[in-house]
């Protein structure tokens, strides 16, 4: 298996869970410790299935530690260039249900293929699909009541 493959998007997929970049890249090499460790039989969701159990333990022993503005800009993200969108997006996915937020960023962050979230959340195409819409119809709309000022 290609590691350097793997690693951006388990990094990135940390990131957005627990925002803050050391915890995301002790995560990150834990998983990948985990990976090396087993002969798992599909990568993908092994890595992302140890990432997402990491993130849980680690919201459980202790609050996470929010970010400033500075280090979130770090992260590649193709949603917006500008400082105040990536802001109230982030806002924003704090609204949706936790597993709906992660098909987003597995999705449009990652860029993961419709199949690979089909195999990560045992869930059929349809059913995903209809998660996504509703998840981006609440982002629009989250994003569509910020005040003037802020867009």
């Amino acid at each position: 298996m290609d590691i350097e493959k793997y690693y951006d998007r388990i990094y990135r997929y940390i990131f957005f869970k627990v925002n803050n970049k050391a915890l995301a890249e002790d995560l990150t090499q834990e998983t990948f410790l985990r990976f090396l460790k087993t002969e798992a039989k599909e990568p993908d969701r092994f890595l992302y299935t140890v990432a997402r159990n990491l993130c849980i333990d680690e919201y459980r022993r202790i609050k996470p530690v929010s970010t400033d503005d500075e280090e979130a800009l770090n992260v590649s993200c193709e949603f917006e260039d500008d400082l105040v969108t990536k802001v109230s997006l982030r806002d924003a996915l704090e609204k949706l249900d936790p597993e709906d937020k992660e098909m987003v960023i597995l999705r449009f962050v990652n860029e993961e293929p419709m199949s690979e979230l089909c195999r990560i959340f045992d869930m059929s195409r349809f059913a995903i699909l209809r998660r996504l819409n509703r998840s981006k119809s609440i982002l629009k709309e989250t994003l569509e009541r910020r005040p003037a000022n802020e867009r």
